[in-house]
């Protein structure tokens, strides 16, 4: 696909995410991390018409002064944004006007990039590639805050229905193997094939010891031994922050898990609260509770040059991320059990289910690498102003676009956050037991 073409594909998608949404759902914001969708559908918007169309069209007309305002995210050196804690209360624009920003915003891109393809500067180019990526980000966070607002309600309500029929929840899943690797000088970052994110650049060396890396990603039912073993009532097993959250917030198990009657249900996009299925990869846990686990299991957790080295040995090209992985366009919108084969070039030589389903924690501080370089101007505020108390995870979700993905993509988080498709993959020192 030409630029243009990628550009109306994704726009395409972020619209078809909304169609489900009802006119209350659009303005619903139930904690400070989450936005509501109508926000979601401006602020991808504002991005093009901010850093594409204001400064390469020349004829170009704001759609309204005010949205400069409202719709900035944290760019402080573009204005004054409104705060994310106040997104929730804007009645107005209302969801049509919204649309209709969509429309005129796409009409003047189409006029940018159509016409002559070689008119637009590779710079420019640049910004459009970035702005698409950046809006494939928040078809996840829309997926990730619609399921939040949903659950929030006591009504639990449904965003689509089921696709297929539940997994077998009775049968048991083995466990796990492992997969070594020799120590020695290892290659990360950015490989430069395809489009990339700063905070993925430059590819740099890294030496690691040897280690063992897990075959599968934790599974509920592991995590449910954890539970029972009382995990969640003791401090030795938890960093001082982490044992803080649990104190303070009250936390006994992964966020959408719900005990009743004695058995635990979780809450779904697709099917609402259901049994919860022991073959899932374990989902919506923070990094408090990854790490928690992995200690109480006498292991750890990978950083993420081992994670990344993992996956190099079994991706030689960009595009193999996506062959058999449960990412966005599978259209299941949760994690694929594991008693259901995924193939693919990620679970060839042992490795199953490396991209897709969940996020997987890493130890890895998110830092900048060796010889990191932020982008110019405005957008260097996009990745470089979060390196700091923010934790790498690898490997992209069931809601993450796979178009969007690389070996070497870079998410991060706080560590006490929860609500993102985020699971855990353990790893152990030396090559073998």
């Amino acid at each position: 696909m030409n630029l243009l073409q990628q550009y109306c594909e994704t726009r395409r998608v972020t619209e078809g995410l909304c169609r489900p949404l009802e006119i209350e759902d659009y303005g619903l914001q139930c904690m400070d991390d989450v936005s509501p969708p109508k926000w979601h559908l401006a602020h991808t918007t504002w991005f093009f018409e901010t850093f594409v169309l204001r400064p390469e069209l020349p004829a170009y007309r704001i759609f309204h002064s005010r949205f400069h305002e409202l719709f900035n995210s944290y760019y402080l050196t573009a204005g004054a944004p409104l705060s994310r804690s106040r997104r929730g209360r804007l009645s107005r624009p209302t969801v049509a006007e919204i649309y209709a920003y969509r429309r005129h915003v796409d009409e003047a891109m189409r006029t940018l990039l159509g016409d002559d393809p070689q008119a637009v500067s590779p710079q420019a180019a640049g910004v459009v590639e970035l702005g698409i990526h950046h809006e494939q980000q928040h078809q996840e966070l829309l997926l990730m805050d619609i399921k939040y607002n949903f659950w929030c309600n006591p009504l639990r309500p449904t965003y689509l229905e089921p696709r297929s029929a539940s997994a077998d929840h009775s049968v048991t899943v083995s466990a796990p193997g492992w997969v070594g690797f020799a120590s020695g000088i290892r290659e990360i970052g950015d490989r430069g094939e395809r489009f990339a994110f700063d905070n993925e650049k430059p590819r740099h060396l890294q030496h690691l010891e040897s280690y063992s890396l897990a075959d599968r990603p934790v599974t509920c039912g592991e995590f449910l031994e954890f539970i029972e073993a009382g995990g969640y009532g003791r401090p030795e097993l938890w960093l001082s922050d982490g044992w803080d959250a649990v104190s303070r917030l009250g936390w006994n198990a992964p966020l959408y898990w719900e005990l009743e009657g004695g058995e635990w249900r979780q809450y779904t996009l697709r099917e609402g609260m259901r049994r919860m299925d022991e073959a899932e990869p374990v989902c919506h846990i923070s990094y408090f509770e990854a790490d928690a686990f992995a200690r109480w299991s006498g292991k750890r957790l990978p950083t993420e040059g081992e994670w990344e080295t993992a996956a190099n040995s079994v991706v030689k090209e960009e595009g193999d991320v996506m062959v058999g992985a449960n990412f966005l366009e599978s259209g299941e919108l949760h994690p694929r059990s594991l008693n259901r084969a995924s193939g693919g070039a990620a679970s060839r030589p042992g490795l199953q289910k490396l991209f897709g389903d969940v996020w997987e924690w890493t130890q890895s501080a998110y830092s900048a690498y060796p010889g990191y370089s932020p982008l110019q101007g405005t957008l260097g505020e996009y990745n470089g102003k979060f390196m700091n108390n923010n934790l790498v995870l690898r490997g992209g979700a069931c809601v993450t676009p796979g178009s969007h993905l690389r070996v070497s993509y870079r998410n991060f988080y706080r560590p006490d956050s929860r609500w993102h498709f985020s699971g855990v993959r353990l790893c152990r020192n030396g090559k073998n037991e």
